[in-house]
């Protein structure tokens, strides 16, 4: 297998994902005029969207035992490409929800799918590269908030093309599995309370990443009188500043370790986000939000490399260990919806009288990533008659 295509084919995946993701949040301003929702409503919306996408992600763990991960990310990718156009198109609310609810699926599948086959290809590599994946998923979100700027005066239903990327990108040549399914790895202990703090880190990262997201350009829209065409700027450029922090992630934590790093984007993340609840002009606002994607960047990729590195422990046959990271990372990922939901619905539902409330939360939240960065240097576990090593 030439793990280089693969490589490509599941950036694809992470930029697909991204690119659609982004495309629909900075056009959350649209479907809200569209429907007549509430914030609350709104935010009650997500909620579904999000418990559906955890949903998906605890099928992609249950069936990574005995289907390949490969076969699992183009079910995903199709799901996605069936949800898209239903949501955008749709002309009775109940039918934009059935849309909502089939792509939050499909974005759970994803979501598990491309991290498994990226820290497998991580392990071939036998060096970070991580960082670099998640750089692509920024890239597609970059794309995605260029597409909503670009076509801010097109109707939604135009945004049901976006449906072709995840399409094209199923018929990539993905990392397959070389071994079959194995039961062994169900009964090897998993360390899992390391894998816990690294989880919570992770929570942070996404409750961050998401309300910037989700309530990005409607903090704007809402808070200041900002030109309709530019709402969608706090996602570009958060993700424009993430994009480039996070492709040169993997030097970046190679020269100085993955805790200064961690740290001191947490502290500038809190900084960012002060200015943002501060502004007094949308302009410093989006420059508040472009310094915070530079700030907490690498969390979500080094969260999942360490994940990884836990479960994977030493000594174990492939067959178990990739076995034993498949079901973790899947699992795992439950972080990201759990930080999902306090971005969106609490960021939503605290701010439903002033969003500057609403990311107040998190501007104090996100130095918890301070104290947890040591735990993204785990001690691995050996399996048994393996050298122990004493850390990584």
């Amino acid at each position: 297998m030439d793990i280089t295509r693969a490589r490509v084919a599941v950036a694809a995946g992470f930029l697909s994902q991204g690119l659609i993701l982004l495309s629909l949040t900075t056009r959350l301003p649209d479907f809200q005029d569209k429907w007549g929702l509430s914030d609350v409503t709104l935010s009650v919306l997500l909620l579904m969207m999000i418990l559906l996408a955890g949903g998906g992600s605890v099928t992609a763990e249950a069936l990574a035992k005995r289907k390949d991960s490969a076969l699992l990310l183009r079910v995903g990718l199709v799901t996605v490409a069936i949800g898209v156009p239903v949501l955008c198109t749709a002309q009775a609310s109940a039918f934009f929800v059935a849309g909502l609810a089939v792509y939050g699926f499909g974005l759970g599948m994803v979501d598990a799918c491309t991290n498994m086959q990226a820290v497998a290809l991580e392990h071939r590599y036998n060096r970070p590269i991580l960082p670099s994946f998640h750089g692509a998923w920024t890239l597609g979100g970059v794309i995605g908030a260029a597409v909503t700027l670009a076509t801010a005066d097109l109707p939604l239903e135009a945004s049901a093309a976006l449906a072709v990327m995840p399409l094209v990108v199923a018929f990539g040549r993905f990392l397959p599995r070389d071994h079959g399914p194995t039961e062994l790895a169900t009964r090897v202990a998993v360390p899992w309370r390391p894998i816990l703090l690294v989880g919570t880190a992770m929570v942070l990262f996404y409750m961050v990443d998401t309300a910037v997201q989700t309530w990005g350009p409607l903090f704007v829209d809402h808070t200041f009188t900002t030109p309709e065409r530019y709402v969608a700027l706090p996602a570009l450029c958060y993700l424009l500043a993430s994009g480039a922090v996070r492709l040169a992630g993997d030097r970046l934590v190679a020269r100085f370790g993955p805790v200064p790093v961690l740290r001191v984007g947490a502290v500038i993340g809190a900084a960012a986000l002060a200015v943002v609840v501060f502004s007094p002009t949308w302009q410093v606002a989006v420059l508040g939000f472009a310094i915070l994607g530079a700030g907490v960047a690498v969390v979500a990729p080094l969260s999942f490399s360490a994940a990884a590195k836990i479960a994977g422990g030493e000594g174990f046959e492939p067959a178990v260990r990739q076995a034993r990271v498949d079901a973790v990372i899947a699992r795992f990922n439950q972080f990201n919806y759990l930080g999902a939901i306090l971005g969106s619905v609490m960021t939503g539902l605290v701010g439903k009288d002033s969003l500057r409330i609403g990311f107040a939360v998190p501007m104090v939240l996100v130095l918890g990533i301070v104290p947890l960065a040591p735990a993204f240097v785990p001690r691995i576990v050996a399996a048994v008659g393996a050298p122990r090593p004493s850390a990584s």
